[in-house]
């Protein structure tokens, strides 16, 4: 279902010239919310995410079998410092930063880290994790993370 949204969306983020950062369709309590996040170089303002709600909203209702059959909630909204890494040109962007990885299985008996991505190849993701007052690096396999996303330093 969310594959059918992202091809119904993007179509309209791109008139805009905006980036369609994510799409997620989740149930939160008894209530289901079709979220959307997207971006633009400078970020996305309020005004930006209403018009762009307004035109999946008329798009949507104009599709015939409804592609959400369920009530739902539509929420657009920028993706935060937080943002989601999920394509590959996300990944090399974020290189240089600080993220945070999930992992599907635990690494040195850890499933999440944050660190600074140092590297990313096809197949791995090097972080430079800081313990106490040294640095270490970790190369994680790509396949065995579940997210990743950029993350606050504190």
């Amino acid at each position: 279902m969310v594959d059918t949204v992202k091809n119904i969306v993007q179509p309209i983020v791109d008139e805009f010239q905006f980036e369609l950062v994510d799409v997620e369709f989740v149930k939160e309590g008894k209530n289901w919310f079709l979220r959307t996040y997207i971006d633009k170089p400078g970020g996305i303002d309020i005004e930006e995410c209403a018009l762009v709600s307004e035109k999946i909203s008329e798009r949507m209702d104009q599709i015939d079998p409804d592609p959400i059959p369920q009530a739902y909630f539509l929420e657009v909204s920028s993706p935060g410092a937080e943002r989601p890494l999920k394509k590959e040109a996300d990944y090399q962007n974020a290189i240089g930063s600080y993220i945070n990885i999930s992992l599907y299985e635990p690494v040195e008996g850890q499933k999440v880290y944050e660190g600074t991505l140092k590297d990313l190849t096809e197949g791995t993701l090097t972080l430079t994790i800081r313990i106490k007052t040294r640095e270490k690096e970790i190369e994680f396999d790509r396949k065995k993370i579940a997210k990743a996303r950029l993350a606050i330093k504190f």
